[in-house]
């Protein structure tokens, strides 16, 4: 036995596809309504948050923020509040805890932040060594590493301290020192692997931005047990 076929006229045509376009639009548009950035809300227990992303972002409350300082060679009259090419100091006023979240971690420029590229970025050791070589980051990666909790401070952290009485906060004074876990290889295993020569005493570390900056470094005995070529850092 056959079914028998429904008799479609245009009427029942029209009104069954009318249905289907309009689920088929409500489908479309359910997901687009969801990864919209969710506004400020009474009761987020009440509301769907956002969809995750690929690489998180900071909360929209989050409202700390590094804060340029005079600091050392800055023009004479800068406030600690104004955008420079100098300072960036870290809000140590409202962190809590020991580590400093990283897009807070302070930082002393010389010619502005450097765009180093880690796929072309090398290291380059040489002097009084047996075996001059230069690394690049994956081969630094595949050398034994190490981890350490560390603090850091700028030399000129406090400048300000030194001029008139200002109302400033303790960002302003003392903003550029932070705690941050860093992640590398010890100097003592890159000098091995080039052969430091016994009568090398110092090195001269220089930087990879444009102001062509270095600095002597004594090679002693401290500098070659906590000394780190970093390449990475958490906060």
């Amino acid at each position: 036995m056959q079914d028998v076929p429904r008799k479609i006229d245009r009427r029942n045509f029209l009104r069954h596809g009318a249905s289907a376009i309009a689920f088929g639009a409500a489908t479309l548009a359910l997901p687009m309504a969801r990864a919209e950035e969710p506004k400020p809300v009474d009761d987020p227990m009440r509301v769907p948050g956002a969809l995750p992303r690929p690489y998180g972002e900071r909360s929209p409350f989050e409202k700390l923020t590094r804060l340029g300082g005079a600091g050392p060679g800055a023009p004479h009259g800068w406030g600690a509040n104004a955008p420079n090419n100098f300072n960036s100091g870290t809000p140590i006023q409202d962190l809590h805890g020991i580590i400093t979240p990283s897009p807070l971690h302070f930082e002393r420029h010389h010619n502005g932040v450097p765009a180093i590229d880690p796929a072309r970025h090398r290291l380059m050791i040489h002097g009084l060594v047996e075996r001059p070589l230069i690394f690049t980051v994956k081969e630094l990666q595949r050398l034994p590493s190490a981890s350490r909790i560390a603090f850091l401070e700028c030399s000129g952290n406090t400048w300000d301290g030194w001029r008139e009485a200002q109302d400033v906060t303790v960002q302003d004074l003392y903003g550029l020192m932070s705690t941050s876990e860093w992640t590398g290889v010890k100097l003592s295993t890159l000098l091995e692997a080039v052969g430091v020569r016994r009568e090398a005493k110092w090195m001269l570390a220089e930087g990879g931005d444009a102001a062509g900056l270095d600095r002597s470094v004594p090679l002693t005995d401290d500098v070659l047990n906590e000394a780190m070529i970093c390449y990475g850092q958490n906060g």
